[in-house]
């Protein structure tokens, strides 16, 4: 097996996944003197994010996140980082980032691009785990969340919606190709790992679903609902908690235009969808607390439903980072989400319901 590859976008230059968790001292000191906080006295690398590469810092200034962000371009990381004061002021329970000495949001050092938060504190909770006022409070939090996007829009903050948007809907031929290909890989590494085994058998059932269900995907490219500026990510390791109460929500680096039932049921299915199941109840006080604040049709949420479980039936992401990247982040997510695809596809309509009925 050869070294693990770099994850690079243009405009990012990332760190392989063996030095992640390090920093160079002479980057650290660099990036000290960029943000004007002094002598680290204590750094502790964070392993709770997927993607990028996150440390506390304790310094003379204080506590802070240190980010290093892998995946996203600069000028767009650049723009959403300089919302999150607004969001701030509108009540957005956010932490809006520190500049450096010369008055810029990001910091390019040693062949990276580095960020700084005020440290947050609070706990990462999973969404079965919160009570159920607890499920409706977030997501009368992604409403107002929302809503305060469209607000820093209508600012100049960020650019105008499009009148209109689509989705792609990947053909069942195509992801069929793309399943024959990752078996391909996996016969042909040959390690007879438990892992291995899993991703064939699992690949093999998935074209066989794809057979069997490809008539229910969806049938156009138009999303039903309005649309505007998200988050891309509301998930229970981007979110803090202080007792029942919402503290921060972290993490904007993919920040986007997208249709607002997007948001909502993907949201719900990383928070309720856990081990192999949906928590209707809890995706339904969910869905209830979001329309509390914010509008949006029951034919919307269906829609959106709909095409989050095509795109996961379609999507093989964890196992092109495992076997093309050389990344194992993410095996134990899909196995996780394998098992959680199953349960929906048997209860496609129980769960498109629940959404209706939230």
């Amino acid at each position: 097996m050869g070294l693990p590859c770099s994850r690079i976008v243009l405009g990012v230059t990332d760190a392989t996944v063996v030095d992640r968790t390090d920093i160079p001292g002479s980057v650290l000191a660099e990036l000290t003197s960029a943000f004007g906080l002094g002598k680290v006295r204590e750094r502790r690398y964070l392993a709770d994010g997927l993607m990028n590469a996150n440390w506390r810092v304790d310094t003379p200034a204080g506590a802070f996140a240190l980010k290093r962000v892998t995946d996203v371009p600069l000028d767009r990381l650049a723009r959403n980082l300089s919302v999150l004061g607004s969001l701030a002021a509108d009540g957005v329970p956010v932490s809006a980032p520190v500049a450096t000495t010369a008055g810029s949001l990001v910091a390019e050092v040693g062949g990276g691009v580095w960020c700084l938060f005020p440290w947050a504190t609070g706990a990462h909770i999973q969404g079965v785990d919160l009570s159920l006022p607890q499920a409706a409070s977030l997501g009368a939090h992604l409403g107002r969340l929302h809503v305060s996007l469209d607000r820093a829009c209508a600012q100049g903050l960020l650019s105008v919606v499009p009148d209109a948007i689509t989705a792609d809907v990947t053909v069942p031929e195509r992801a069929v190709a793309k399943a024959d290909r990752l078996s391909s890989v996996v016969e042909a590494k040959n390690t007879g790992s438990a892992f291995d085994s899993a991703a064939t058998a699992a690949l093999a059932l998935r074209r066989a679903l794809l057979g069997k269900h490809a008539g229910r995907r969806p049938q156009h490219a138009n999303p039903e609902g309005g649309h505007g500026w998200t988050h891309g990510d509301v998930q229970y390791r981007n979110l803090l908690w202080e007792g029942e109460e919402l503290a921060a929500v972290l993490d904007w680096d993919r920040v986007g235009v997208r249709p607002y039932a997007e948001e909502v049921v993907r949201t719900a299915q990383v928070q309720f969808g856990v081990r192999g199941v949906f928590d209707l109840t809890r995706v339904s006080a969910f869905v209830s607390g979001y329309r509390s604040v914010a509008p949006l049709e029951a034919s919307a949420l269906v829609d959106g439903a709909r095409r989050l479980w095509w795109k996961r039936m379609t999507d093989f992401w964890q196992l092109e980072f495992h076997y093309d990247r050389g990344d194992f982040s993410f095996d134990e997510l899909f196995t996780a989400d394998e098992a959680l695809l199953y349960w929906w596809t048997d209860r496609l309509d129980e769960v498109e319901g629940a959404f209706a009925e939230g």
